[in-house]
């Protein structure tokens, strides 16, 4: 049989037309996908801009629906389970990210932190652990390894928050010379526990090297000496403490005024005390100078004296209500109600407070209960503030 060349130039046009037909038909099915997923995508912002979280997340899910392959879509998803505490699918949609075999190593480096991140704020340590150290050498490492310290914070494992503190510190990724000694000051509070005071010593040495200026290094210091019955050891750090860090001095008043009476040396730290409350009046070193009056100057009304002067300086309900006790011991005259009720309303100043999250403590602390914080406490009293 042959073959008719008329049927070639019959079926031209037609596989012509048909093509046409089908590029028309592709065009316009995607033309409705691109239409649907922007459309979405928008509505979801706009949910998201008015805190409309729930909105906003079914949105995204119909985007990426029609878009599947969109990783931003998914990225954002992530982020906002997180944020809204649905960490087990913050964590889901990372995995899903991770698990694709043609994800950028940009991206996938970036799902990975997110993932970590879940986990951390998941409460999951373990696992935000090892999905932190999976992002070394990346563009992430230096904020997985801030993260890292915060999962070591949070464990109190300050061996290897040290060990991190000291690679970022070398890398240049950072100042962390305070928090370094903050470390190894936890450590030394861990070797006394232990007894181990040459190993603590040893610890607060290395602390007081890496930060010169750290007021804590000296605190702890000294009174590691003052329990080992060293007080001129113990003065002598707490005159370098007054040097390098004069305003820190208030928390280690009580502390200078122990270890001056234990090696008999009261008029020394009495005229430290008083020149540093000349340059910055504070209630604890008012209450050292009270302390270290010999009973002469007490019989005198010498503390009664003390509480007047700074009364006259500025008004404190704290000093006026040791003024009363003292007045009362003085001329023996009662008046327990008042001093009951000054001393009731005096106490919440009393506190120290968080400057990052305001969160209040009759002690002291270096590092924030509430905010995790480091050094966010003032050496001051709350009526101070």
């Amino acid at each position: 049989m042959e073959f008719d060349p008329s049927w070639l130039l019959l079926g031209l046009p037609l596989a012509f037309v048909l093509g046409w037909l089908a590029s028309r038909l592709e065009l316009r099915q995607l033309r409705q996908e691109s239409q649907r997923a922007p459309k979405a995508y928008f509505r979801g912002l706009n949910f998201l801009l008015n805190e409309q979280q729930d909105q906003a997340i079914d949105a995204f899910i119909e985007a990426v629906q029609n878009d599947p392959e969109t990783t931003e879509l998914h990225f954002a998803l992530g982020n906002l389970f997180r944020r809204r505490g649905e960490y087990h699918r913050a964590v889901r949609v990372h995995e899903h990210l991770l698990s694709r075999g043609d994800l950028g190593r940009q991206d996938r480096e970036r799902a990975q932190h997110g993932l970590a991140l879940d986990y951390l704020k998941a409460g999951l340590l373990d696992r935000a652990e090892e999905a932190l150290r999976r992002l070394e050498g990346t563009a992430f490492e230096t904020q997985a390894r801030l993260a890292l310290l915060t999962v070591y914070e949070r464990s109190h494992d300050w061996a290897q928050a040290l060990a991190i503190a000291q690679r970022m510190h070398e890398a240049q990724q950072g100042d962390l010379s305070t928090r370094l000694a903050h470390y190894l000051c936890e450590q030394a509070q861990a070797q006394v526990a232990r007894a181990n005071i040459a190993a603590a010593q040893e610890l607060l040495v290395q602390a007081r090297a890496a930060a010169p200026t750290a007021p804590r290094v000296r605190i702890d210091l000294a009174r590691l000496q003052q329990q080992q019955q060293q007080g001129a050891a113990a003065l002598q750090t707490l005159r370098e403490l007054a040097e390098v860090a004069p305003a820190s001095l208030p928390l280690a008043a009580a502390l200078l005024v122990e270890a001056a009476q234990s090696c008999g040396q009261q008029p020394q730290a009495l005229a430290l005390l008083q020149a540093h409350y000349a340059q910055s009046p504070s209630l604890d070193v008012l209450d050292a100078i009270v302390a270290l009056q010999t009973p002469a100057d007490t019989a005198s009304g010498a503390a009664q004296q003390w509480y007047a002067r700074h009364l006259e300086a500025e008004p404190s309900l704290v000093v006026a209500a040791k003024w009363l006790a003292h007045e009362t011991l003085a001329h023996e005259t009662e008046h327990p109600a008042i001093q009951h009720a000054l001393d009731q309303a005096a106490k919440p100043l009393t506190r120290y407070r968080c400057a990052a999250c305001g969160f209040e403590a009759r002690q002291h602390f270096w590092q924030c209960p509430g905010c995790q914080s480091w050094d966010s406490y003032p050496a001051r009293r709350v009526e101070e503030l």
